[in-house]
């Protein structure tokens, strides 16, 4: 079916009309003769449009359907109708370099995963669970945010999912501090989707502590300026009671177990909070599943297919009234009778 890009531009039908009409209805040039008598009867008939006048009220109409800019779609593509604004705040704090030991894995084979490199710790383990995550999202706009005492944007949300990697191959531990700020990354995630004309706009905060920091603001506020903004928060709450730190001694590296400091009551709290889910990885295998279950959440629905490509038809319509202009004129021009 033929589209029309400019629809207004047929508004100049009406003067074109006109001025066909005026055409047809306009005194013709006059000659002196003696007797009018022959005339008496033809003055009677109607005088219909010429050979020159049909051409031009043509040509004219194919200049206006030129302008309208009539065009063929060609192609077609999968347009998303509908998808999902989302921000990732990773926690960056020291503790997130705390390796987590599998409930019913023996100590030996603990640590020849670990150095075999299966069994990663915190951070290392949501990193490889969010990569796969992305790569399962290409059609949404993806932010990052890393926090520790305070937060920081490493990337707005964007489609741009090579540099989302890039930086997130990056984040270390500690690099931001060693205190948990969780109301920092709230603020800022909901300060990067309150103007997201996305209508789902999701949070995944990520941590394994408990709310450290001394910020003016305090989670539960940050949730709840994130609910009047219509940004949903899921909470992951990293890490286990089986929890080792790998620490350097003259001696060589030595695993030794430490506290599981994780507030799962307040992340259950932000969540129901902003409407969102609370999930709870405590290993890399939890990590994993965890990612799996919030992207079966957050499903992008599709629109039907749309046209991609078009065939443009302005410069033929064009050329056709050009065509049919020098045709008028060249007829009109033969059949035209001239007095001596």
């Amino acid at each position: 079916m033929i589209q029309f890009v400019h629809h207004w531009v047929w508004l100049l039908l009406i003067p074109a009309i006109a001025l066909f009409y005026w055409m047809c209805v306009r005194k013709r040039p006059a000659i002196v003769i003696m007797n009018i008598a022959p005339f008496r009867k033809s003055r009677r008939k109607k005088h219909f449009p010429g050979i020159l006048e049909t051409a031009i009220f043509l040509a004219l109409l194919c200049g206006i359907a030129a302008l309208s800019r009539p065009r063929l779609p060609q192609g077609r593509q999968l347009v998303r109708a509908k998808g999902v604004d989302i921000v990732l705040a990773l926690d960056m704090s020291g503790s997130m370099s705390t390796i987590d030991r599998p409930h019913g894995m023996s100590e030996n084979k603990f640590v020849e995963q670990l150095q075999s490199g299966k069994i990663t710790n915190r951070l290392e383990s949501a990193k490889n669970a969010i990569r796969e995550f992305i790569s399962r999202r290409p059609n949404d706009r993806i932010g990052l945010i890393g926090f520790a005492d305070l937060a920081y944007s490493f990337v707005p949300p964007t489609l741009d999912h090579a540099l989302l990697l890039e930086r997130l191959q990056a984040l270390k531990p500690g690099e931001l501090g060693n205190a948990t700020g969780i109301a920092s990354p709230i603020g800022n995630a909901v300060k990067r989707l309150k103007n997201s004309d996305s209508p789902r706009r999701v949070m995944v905060l990520f941590t394994d502590g408990e709310n450290t920091a001394d910020n003016q603001l305090t989670p539960q506020a940050a949730a709840e300026t994130a609910r009047d903004l219509n940004v949903i928060i899921h909470t992951v709450g990293i890490g286990s009671d089986n929890a080792y730190m790998l620490l350097e001694t003259p001696f060589g590296s030595r695993l030794t177990k430490v506290q599981n400091d994780l507030d799962e009551n307040l992340l259950r709290e932000l969540a129901k909070i902003s409407g969102g889910r609370y999930f709870a990885a405590a290993d890399n295998d939890g990590m994993t599943q965890v990612m799996q279950e919030i992207n079966s959440l957050e499903q992008t629905n599709f629109s039907s297919p749309q046209p991609l490509e078009f065939l443009e038809l302005a410069p033929f319509t064009a050329l056709a009234g050009a065509v049919i202009l020098m045709l008028g004129i060249i007829f009109n021009s033969v059949g035209k009778v001239r007095l001596p």
